[in-house]
């Protein structure tokens, strides 16, 4: 089964690297949190999880990519711009198997609203660390 989808993995990324290409041009923009401690948890490579998630955005560019821990998963989340369209795609895409675990839309206001929880939540844990111990 593992050989099967590793051959599934390799030829998407063959039959996708033009998409993937065009879709990264001009990807100045684009943020990427990667934690090199998740990163070699992750069995899927960035790149791959990437290709997988564009196939299921079309039109769509990378605009901010994580790798995180999310319900228990170790999970890569793509935000994906599509041209036209207001706010962004969401694809969650495991990082254990490739496969692809959830495609949503957020609006440009969810996703200020995300955006801000995250940044709150960092400067927590940032003091947090910070504290001497008592």
């Amino acid at each position: 089964m593992l050989h099967t989808s590793l051959w599934v993995c390799a030829l998407a990324l063959v039959v996708s690297m033009p998409q993937t290409a065009n879709a990264q041009q001009g990807g100045s923009s684009q943020t990427s949190t990667i934690d090199p401690a998740l990163a070699a948890k992750a069995k899927i490579a960035l790149d791959s999880a990437r290709t997988i998630a564009l196939q299921n955005v079309e039109s769509g560019r990378v605009a901010a990519e994580e790798l995180e821990r999310e319900h228990g998963r170790l999970i890569y989340s793509f935000d994906v711009k599509v041209p036209g369209q207001s706010g962004i795609q969401e694809v969650n895409v495991d990082a254990i198997n490739g496969a692809v675990i959830g495609v949503h839309h957020e609006s440009a206001a969810t996703e200020a609203k995300e955006a801000r929880a995250d940044s709150d939540a960092s400067r927590k844990a940032a003091r947090s660390r910070a504290k001497p111990p008592v």
